[in-house]
């Protein structure tokens, strides 16, 4: 592995079952066909540094939203032969509760966040319950003491987090949500995150129901696109697919830690 090439690990810590017509603005209300949501954490492994990206949410907020957690994701980035107290940078994608929870985790790292997002955040939508639904108030404010103690790089649209490793501006989920883009050896992956939850969302040019701006979230479909080496190398924040899709990290992990730098098997 070269400097410039990493491997990506796209970790599974929880799931929820949810019917298909939840998952679309234009969902069929007659539509009970099951299309469940996977929950993830993503590390980006090189030579000399290790970033995580997203750090999930744990038992309470399980209980809480009435999700399951399969594997804990300090057990999953434990499986991933990761040392939690040696990840110096976090990339918080946005600032819902399932991406930004588990303070505990990295107390070492500088986290990196959109200047819009920590806005979006702790701003005037937030009096909205509608929209802070989806957000925890202790991560909101977990990341504001962060920034006092200098532990946050903000990033105004594109920024370097290391060399083949960036965050670009995508917003529509949310007001700052960013994508991450990672250069592999098989070209440069993009982790989609939210700016789409499943496939289905990119290829036909829907949206899932929570969200800040509709025409943004439908252009992000075509940066992350171009941002990406094929179709095939965007990674969705929540399909299930991505586990069956992917080749597993190892024989013990096979149903919930995949490589995302090595081709899709299917």
């Amino acid at each position: 592995m070269s400097e410039s090439n990493y491997e990506v690990y796209a970790i599974k810590y929880a799931e929820h079952p949810r019917r298909a017509s939840e998952n679309f603005i234009d969902g069929d209300p007659h539509d009970d066909s099951l299309m469940p949501l996977d929950y993830y954490v993503w590390a980006v492994v090189g030579d000399d540094r290790t970033i995580v990206v997203d750090t999930g949410f744990g038992a309470a907020a399980a209980a809480k939203r009435g999700r399951t957690i399969t594997h804990p994701v300090e057990e999953g980035l434990d499986a991933a032969g990761i040392r939690r107290q040696d990840v110096r940078d976090v990339i918080i994608t946005h600032m819902h509760y399932d991406h930004a929870g588990n303070d505990e985790l990295f107390e070492n790292a500088r986290y990196h966040l959109q200047d819009d997002e920590m806005q979006y955040a702790s701003g005037r939508c937030m009096c909205h319950p509608e929209i802070n639904k989806a957000f925890a108030a202790d991560d909101v404010a977990r990341m504001v003491h962060r920034v006092f103690a200098g532990r946050v790089q903000f990033h105004d649209g594109a920024g370097e987090i290391a060399p083949g490793v960036t965050v670009h501006r995508i917003g529509g989920h949310t007001k700052g949500l960013q994508a991450v883009r990672v250069r592999t050896a098989r070209g440069w992956v993009v982790l989609a995150s939210d700016a789409s939850h499943l496939y289905a969302h990119m290829e036909e040019g829907r949206a899932f129901p929570i969200l800040y701006n509709l025409a943004e979230l439908l252009d992000g479909y075509e940066t992350l696109r171009r941002l990406a080496s094929s179709r095939d190398h965007i990674v969705p924040g929540h399909d299930p697919l991505v586990i069956d899709r992917y080749p597993a990290a190892s024989a013990a992990t096979r149903d919930w830690i995949v490589r995302l730098d090595e081709a899709p098997v299917r």
